[in-house]
Formats: structure tokens, sequence, C-alpha cells
């Protein structure tokens, strides 16, 4: 009686080890079934918040409101081709390297460009978005008919911290630099109350900014800012040595660059302040 007692007891104890085992692998797998991409979802026509899934926006994690944009459609296409769900990461622009190399993310796909300083941090992906730097300004202001970059002497300029776009402005003669803004609605906000004369931008976000508000105006340059391919190219960040480097390429070279014109245009028609 004793030794059958004794049997059934290490049988039930390797069962529920196995069990345990089975629901730590579970566990595991469905942590690897997920794509976490961070993103600003502040900066359209790359990424915007809004208050449902319309036109394909994603749910962000942790809270009730969805992601969408360009970046978000690319997204949704590498995660789909890695056979993962996607995960937006709402994440503060400063904040998005720092959670990439964490790990609280594992990719960084923001409209972020692949600059050698950030390369000695992350590697990235092939460029995915390729676009010019332009300003945006009031629309009938003395600025509206620049042709040079020079025109904007004595202009109150800005633009994001901690972006390339900033530091260009010291190209311009005589420029009346301002402190760099955390964010493109605070850059529009300081434009439309007179506090700033234009910001630096990339044509996208530009377009985007004057088709939402009729006071603004896009000025593309002749004689424009003097920048290398990786500032203004834009491409998907991962950790230094990852896996997902070679597969996102990949991923990459089946989007067509008819594909990712059409994404973009659908972006600059769908941001939600377009429709105000």
């Amino acid at each position: 009686m004793k030794l059958k007692t004794r049997l059934f007891s290490v049988m039930l104890l390797s069962a529920m080890i196995i069990v345990s085992g089975c629901g730590a692998k579970d566990a595991k797998d469905a942590k690897g079934d997920t794509f976490k991409v961070g993103m600003e979802a502040g900066y359209p026509p790359f990424n915007w918040t809004q208050k449902d899934n319309s036109n394909g926006a994603v749910a962000i994690s942790g809270t009730s409101e969805y992601a969408g944009g360009y970046d978000v459609e690319i997204a949704k296409k590498i995660a789909d081709s890695l056979g993962k769900k996607l995960e937006i990461v709402k994440t503060e622009w400063d904040g998005l390297v720092p959670s990439l190399t964490s790990g609280t993310i594992d990719a960084i796909i923001a409209g972020m460009s692949p600059t050698a300083e950030r390369k000695q941090t992350i590697d990235f992906s092939d460029i995915y978005y390729k676009s010019n730097l332009v300003m945006v300004v009031k629309k009938g202001g003395p600025y509206e008919g620049a042709t040079s970059i020079q025109d904007f002497k004595g202009a109150k300029i800005t633009a994001q911290l901690n972006t390339f776009h900033y530091s260009v402005i010291d190209q311009i003669n005589g420029i009346s630099k301002q402190t760099a803004m955390d964010n493109f609605p605070a850059m529009r906000v300081a434009l439309e109350s007179g506090m700033i004369d234009g910001y630096v931008s990339e044509r996208p976000e530009a377009v985007s900014a004057s088709a939402a508000n009729d006071k603004f105006a896009m000025v593309e340059f002749k004689d424009g800012f003097k920048t290398s391919e990786d500032d203004t190219a834009i491409a998907v960040g991962v950790k230094k040595n990852s896996e997902y480097t070679a597969k996102i390429n990949e991923i990459l070279k089946g989007i067509s660059e008819e594909q990712r014109t059409n994404i973009m245009d659908e972006a600059i028609k769908n941001q939600p302040a377009a429709d105000q």
C-alpha cells in the first residue's frame, strides 16, 4: 500500500513538472510571437495617435488609443512577414533608443534616420523612406516666398530636440536659433502663436502640416540644407547584431517604390488632423 502511494506521488509530481514546463514554454512562445515596435505616435504622416482603429490603425499597448501612419503600415508588413503579432509601444523620442537597447521593444520604426551617431549604439535596416528637408512657415508671411535657406536670416527658427533637423539650422547665416522642442505638435502651436517664424521638417510632415492648417505653408528650396543620405533617409532601428536585421531587409526588398509612395499618400490623406 505504501509502495503504491509512493509511486502515485512520484507520478503526480512528474506530471506537475511536465505541465509546469509546458506552461513556461507556452508563455515563452507567446512572448516570442509579439513584435514590439516603438514610435512617438506624434509625427504625422509617419506616425500619429487616434481614438479608434479606423484606416488600419493598431492599438497602442497599455492604452485605449491607436496608432496610424506610414510607419505603422510598414511595421504591419514586417510583423506579418515575420509571423508575429504587432504591438505598438508609444515612446517619447528620447526614450526610443534606450527602450530598444534595454529590450523593452524589438525595433524602432519612427521616422528615424540612421545617423553615424546612432549607429554607435544601435543597428539599422536598409532605408524604407527618403525625404528632403523643408521649412514650415506662416502662409502669407515674410518667409513663404523663400527660395534659399539664407532668406531666413534673422528669422526665429527651431526643430525637434535631438534630431539632425536642429543642427542644420546653423547653416543659415544670421539665424535666430530658438530652443529645440520636444515634438511636432508643440512646434505647430508655437508657429501659429507667432513664437517662432518657422521650423525645419521633412517634406511629408510639412505636407501634413499645411494640409491640416490652412495658416501654414511649406517652403522647398533651390538652395537648401546640406545633408548626407544617412540624415535624410529613414530606416528601422534594431539592437546591435540583431537577428532581425537581415529578415527586415529581405521584407523591405519586397515593398516596391510604388507601394511606398502609395502608403505615404494614404497616410497623408488619413491623418486625423487633415480631417479637422
